[in-house]
């Protein structure tokens, strides 16, 4: 079973949180989903106590997906719909920056509750993409206007720095979460991000902690890797950054041998390291298909000795991690790490 934890007083969310950003249209490099199969995950994953899933109004196909699910569960397929936490996003593209206010911003917020066929949203995360255009102070005091309105019933962020969280916070803004990219390959949020978030008490959630896929046995030995998600085209940036491909080799075997003794996987190991992490309230785990949710299931049946969290962060600690603040080189005009993100989405939408 999944463990849990009080995201705030009366809101309770998974610890592992299913990633539906895996699905969106796009992301894979190769062929097709089974979303068939992808469904049955879905209903997997519910029973087992695996309740909160994370989408976002930018990943083409999801809410309208996630929405399905949810019409089947009100049928009485499965546990209750009223059981299920689903969190998305809002995240006006970069090119519509200067044009968002309250009106536009109530029209995204209901389209994602038609599509997900909800009445109130349990959690938005708001992204702002570029810090120099005026309005995401402001922008967030909407979401606030929607919040008191019933619309939305808590209020997050993705992708945020420290100082402009800061900026949100200053201003009012009721922030119970922050969704950070954090892996034993990007140890950015420890600069400064966890400790401002655990003094604010803003729980962190965290995605890429599997990186893409790259923390597990298939790769153990590899000479190379060909990407076959955007995913691991970011990922291979980033192990190129830090670790480099034969520290990575041996941050793979020192995990192998701790998975070894509590007879799980290496993917599980990782997880379980960054749920430990003080302030990290959940690990967002892609979910493809149904073969890996037992996997997830294990992550929750054992407990990481003292001596083996200080094994792998003072092996971490002999690399580098990527410069800057969380999501800092995703922003960074030029960057490597910029050339893969997609900042325009709903251009449709919102022109």
């Amino acid at each position: 079973m999944n463990e849990r934890i009080e995201l705030t007083k009366d809101y309770t969310i998974s610890r592992v949180l299913n990633g539906c950003w895996q699905l969106s249209e796009g992301h894979s490099l190769q062929a097709g989903l089974d979303f068939k199969d992808v469904m049955h995950a879905f209903h997997m994953l519910a029973e087992q106590g695996f309740t909160t899933f994370d989408g976002a109004d930018i990943y083409t196909g999801v809410e309208e997906f996630i929405g399905t699910f949810i019409t089947e569960l009100k049928a009485g397929h499965g546990v209750s719909a009223d059981d299920i936490q689903i969190h998305t996003k809002y995240v006006p593209d970069i090119n519509y920056l200067s044009q968002v206010d309250y009106a536009s911003t109530e029209r995204i917020i209901d389209r994602s509750l038609k599509r997900l066929n909800r009445d109130t949203l349990d959690l938005v995360q708001f992204h702002w993409w570029d810090y120099d255009v005026p309005g995401c102070v402001e922008t967030a005091g909407s979401l606030l206007r929607l919040k008191e309105k019933g619309k939305i019933r808590n209020i997050g962020v993705t992708n945020f720095d420290t100082v402009h969280l800061k900026e949100l916070v200053d201003a009012g803004i009721p922030v119970v979460s922050m969704q950070a990219q954090y892996s034993l390959f990007d140890r950015r949020p420890e600069r400064r991000l966890l400790d401002y978030c655990r003094t604010n008490d803003i729980k962190l959630l965290c995605y890429g902690t599997l990186s893409g896929g790259f923390l597990a046995e298939r790769w153990i030995g590899a000479a190379a890797a060909e990407p076959e998600t955007r995913s691991q085209v970011k990922y291979l940036q980033i192990i190129e950054d830090t670790l480099g491909w034969d520290g990575y080799q041996d941050l793979l075997r020192l995990l192998a041998g701790i998975a070894e003794k509590y007879k799980v996987s290496i993917s599980n190991v990782a997880s379980k390291y960054i749920l430990c992490q003080d302030g990290v309230a959940g690990a967002i785990i892609g979910i493809r298909n149904s073969r890996h949710v037992q996997s997830n299931a294990r992550i929750f049946g054992f407990d990481l000795a003292d001596d083996e969290i200080g094994r792998i962060r003072d092996f971490l600690q002999e690399y580098p991690a990527p410069d800057g603040e969380p999501f800092e080189l995703e922003r960074t005009v030029g960057s490597k790490y910029r050339s893969i993100m997609h900042m325009n989405i709903n251009e449709k939408e919102q022109s």
